[in-house]
């Protein structure tokens, strides 16, 4: 319905709406309103004077630089500064009226007049998400053609997409395009730009360019992005080819694959739930062990269950193969009785994103209800934040976690559940070793003793 549109950006299809933005003001409207398409236009006006009021020098080269410039007329950081104000609710996938349409694809038409960038770059950007490009070099006078093109295109991208992945793509990748950021660039650019390059970025093929660019060119600030982002990167092992003169390390992420993995070996179980499965990534690797015969992914989000099952190719299974694997929808705070009685569930960095005051309720349904053989739990140990230069000031490592526990805080918390629970706890390391700060990544095996009753 063309009314979705405006639900999901938060603007009334029938006002006219300004807003205050720096550097000028946002004009938001729709200039078309139809029974089959719907269009909103956002008109930057930037005002030089108002840009470089109170600053004082030129980077420009020369004395009137800083007010005769291309900022008024191309789609540029003062744009994405912008959008980040106006439909902020919108970039963070927030729409209480209309819920059900944050997860819903739409063929979106987004135009850019003048976006600074080659045809070429400008490609390399955009099509890795599945946006159609079409970007057209402009003249740089139409007059006098020996002038050659202006450094610009006009930018068209098409393509089926959710409305807030196609809002942080331009967030993130028009300071990119424009390579000249108009204001301070520190730490906190770096939480912004793994929040908004969430579930993209981390397998960009372009990520050293849109992390060198969108940090200003600040070596400290790219490497602590990258090494964020890494962590973030699900893709399966033999999809990610590690530069031999990297020095990057292996991504945590695999090291934690692959921890989980050779305690499921161990443990050998026949059924294994993966509670909190994201993507799929961890799913494909449980099919293929020995002796496993039913592996479940659960997920809140119905996004997330296409994504896995487009990952594993669940359309071109055979019955035998689909019949061992099941997508559900499932919250983690309200029982499932399709998830009682497994061999082994699987919380893989997913007990950080939930909120302590509800932790209790998680572990209540997990190890109470759910009540499989054994348990494996994974979460960041946040002694080992001093190796991240961009928290070493505090913070955690995703903008989504609602904490992050020290080796003592998880080896408690570990061992009061499994007391509670009838369950014996083993702590593990996972990852490098740093003998002060432990380990990246900390793990607990829980394994219910045979004579055990729920006592919580």
């Amino acid at each position: 319905m063309p009314s979705d549109l405006g639900f999901l950006l938060h603007k009334h299809p029938e006002k006219v709406q300004p807003f205050n933005v720096y550097g000028g003001t946002a004009h938001v409207f729709y200039p078309e309103v139809t029974d089959d398409r719907c269009t909103i236009a956002m008109v930057l006006e930037v005002d030089p004077v108002a840009l470089v009021r109170g600053r004082s020098g030129s980077n420009d080269g020369f004395a009137l630089g800083q007010y005769v410039n291309d900022r008024p007329f191309v789609a540029s950081s003062l744009l994405s500064v912008a959008m980040g104000k106006v439909f902020r609710s919108a970039l963070n996938g927030h729409c209480a009226a209309r819920a059900d349409l944050v997860d819903t694809e739409l063929p979106l038409t987004i135009t850019l007049p003048a976006v600074p960038g080659e045809p070429d770059v400008v490609r390399r950007l955009f099509e890795p998400m599945g946006w159609t490009v079409s970007a057209a070099p402009i003249e740089l006078d139409a007059t006098r053609p020996g002038w050659g093109d202006a450094p610009l295109v006009s930018l068209t991208l098409e393509g089926p997409m959710r409305v807030t992945d196609a809002l942080n793509h331009l967030y993130v990748l028009l300071p990119v395009l424009d390579d000249a950021k108009h204001y301070w660039v520190d730490d906190a650019e770096v939480d912004k730009l793994v929040r908004a390059g969430s579930g993209w970025l981390a397998t960009h093929p372009e990520r050293e360019l849109i992390t060198h660019r969108y940090l200003a060119h600040q070596r400290g600030l790219k490497d602590a992005a990258t090494q964020r982002l890494i962590e973030l990167d699900d893709r399966p092992v033999d999809e990610a080819v590690q530069d031999e003169e990297s020095t990057v390390p292996r991504p945590l992420v695999r090291l934690r694959h692959d921890a989980v993995l050779e305690v499921v070996r161990e443990l050998r179980p026949a059924s294994i739930v993966d509670l909190g499965c994201g993507p799929g990534a961890l799913l494909g690797s449980l099919l293929e062990l020995q002796g496993v015969v039913k592996v479940i992914g659960t997920e809140v989000s119905d996004t997330s269950l296409t994504k896995a099952a487009k990952r594993l190719h669940v359309a071109e299974m055979t019955e035998r193969q689909s019949d061992r694997l099941s997508l559900l929808l499932s919250s983690l705070q309200y029982e499932d009785d399709r998830l009682e009685n497994l061999d082994l569930a699987i919380l893989m960095e997913v007990i950080e994103h939930i909120d302590l005051d509800r932790l209790p309720a998680v572990v209540a349904n997990v190890f109470g209800a759910m009540r499989p053989r054994h348990v494996v739990v994974t979460t960041p140990n946040a002694e080992y934040n001093v190796h991240y230069p961009a928290l070493s000031g505090g913070g955690f490592r995703h903008p989504d976690h609602r904490f992050e526990w020290t080796r003592g805080e998880f080896t408690g918390w570990a061992g009061s559940v499994g007391e509670a629970y009838g369950y014996d706890v083993v702590v593990r390391p996972v990852g490098d070793l740093d003998d002060e700060v432990g380990s990246p990544t900390q793990m607990s095996v829980f394994s219910r003793r045979a004579d055990s009753g729920v006592s919580a």
